[in-house]
């Protein structure tokens, strides 16, 4: 059995005895509270005291589950008031009470077992029952379908346990929708900041770079028009071509980090390598894809590609860049690993922009750069 088979199991257990405080309490409230429940002050002090309770019991109930596995389950980040969770204390306590009785069939069952197996070790007949092989194979084969049924009936409970938690103390339909609203909202305004931050960036790649060298090849020109030498004017000519040329490569460069044009037609795979052939350290590429995702997944998985390399290069001082991709399930998982000095600002203007562009299209963003490295990007993009 594994660790979480053995966690499920003993949260199974641990809720036998959380179904029994509850149904203690149900009795209590009961049987106290109407007597104490005189007057109209009478009766809303009683419920909020069962409620209380309640809410008590819910949440040791809710760190049990969190203990088995398998959540989320409700907790802080989930809330739910007094009535629900006394509605879930009142249907929950029979599930604990049934999840006690397979526990306690396992139990006997192993017992009964374990006792007629020492018998017949011992050469002794178990209650008249000899060791026949007929006797062997059927109490062989009836305490396979037995356990087989029991552990079934295990299964079962944990699963009837799980699914009332998140029917009764998770969140209602309307909260899941205002909380994807919330979530939408947030993403859209995410996405428009990335947009106007991108668009700054272009703005200043332009400013600080290319114009200044159309500025130069300018001054160029204009000296080679008022030149009188002929070697001058040769000169001149080739300092002015030569900026012509960085210019061009200039262009080029912003070009490319505005959208590359190589990502629709040679794909992903082709366009990373350029980014490996560009980049100023050592980055290799462990591409495990099969087909093209989506050109907007396409398209994400790049950006963090590029900015993770280009963080790596300019800021962790990395020697070495390592990038993964891969499917997990219904997500492309992009993992890329430095081992720069680390302490990268996740509220960075790049990393934040790369986060932003990630959630906009329900994925999943993680960034750990500890003091001293290494340096961790992984993002998660739906492609399914």
């Amino acid at each position: 059995m594994t660790g979480r088979g053995l966690r499920a199991v003993a949260a199974l257990l641990a809720g036998t005895g959380t179904a029994l405080l509850e149904l203690a309490f149900l009795v209590l409230a009961a049987t106290l509270a109407p007597v104490y429940a005189t007057g109209a002050r009478g009766r809303r002090a009683a419920a909020r005291l069962v409620f209380a309770g309640a809410g008590r019991l819910a949440a040791l109930e809710a760190r049990r589950l969190r203990f088995a596995g398998g959540g989320p389950w409700p907790g802080p980040s989930h809330p739910y008031d007094g009535r629900r969770a006394l509605a879930y204390v009142a249907a929950r306590w029979p599930v604990g009470m049934l999840g006690g009785a397979v526990l306690l069939l396992l139990a006997v069952g192993a017992g009964t077992g374990a006792r007629l197996v020492w018998g017949w070790l011992r050469e002794e007949n178990y209650d008249g029952i000899p060791p026949t092989p007929a006797i062997l194979i059927y109490t062989g084969v009836a305490g396979v379908v037995l356990l087989f049924l029991d552990v079934s009936g295990i299964v079962g409970v944990v699963a009837l346990d799980r699914a009332l938690a998140r029917r009764l103390l998770g969140p209602s339909p309307t909260q899941l929708l205002e909380r994807r609203i919330a979530e939408l909202a947030e993403t859209r305004a995410g996405i428009v900041a990335a947009v106007d931050q991108e668009r700054r960036r272009i703005e200043r790649d332009l400013h600080d770079g290319l114009q200044q060298r159309l500025v130069a090849l300018a001054m160029l020109i204009g000296r080679a028009r008022r030149g009188r030498s002929p070697e001058l004017l040769d000169a001149l000519l080739l300092q002015a071509h030569d900026e012509a040329k960085e210019a061009i490569c200039d262009l080029r460069e912003v070009a490319w980090r505005a959208y590359p044009s190589g990502l629709d037609s040679l794909g992903l795979r082709e366009a990373l390598a350029t980014v490996a052939e560009r980049a100023a350290v050592e980055v290799r590429i462990d591409y495990d894809l099969t087909g093209r995702p989506a050109p907007t997944i396409e398209t994400a998985a790049y950006f963090v590609v590029c900015e993770a390399v280009t963080n790596a290069a300019k800021h962790a001082g990395a020697g070495l860049v390592t990038v993964r991709l891969a499917r997990k399930g219904t997500m492309l998982v992009v993992r890329v690993d430095d081992d720069g000095h680390g302490g990268a600002d996740p509220a960075g203007s790049g990393l934040s922009g790369l986060a932003r562009r990630v959630a906009a299209l329900d994925g999943r963003f993680r960034l750990d750069s500890p003091a001293g490295g290494p340096t961790t990007v992984v993002a998660e993009l739906p492609c399914a």
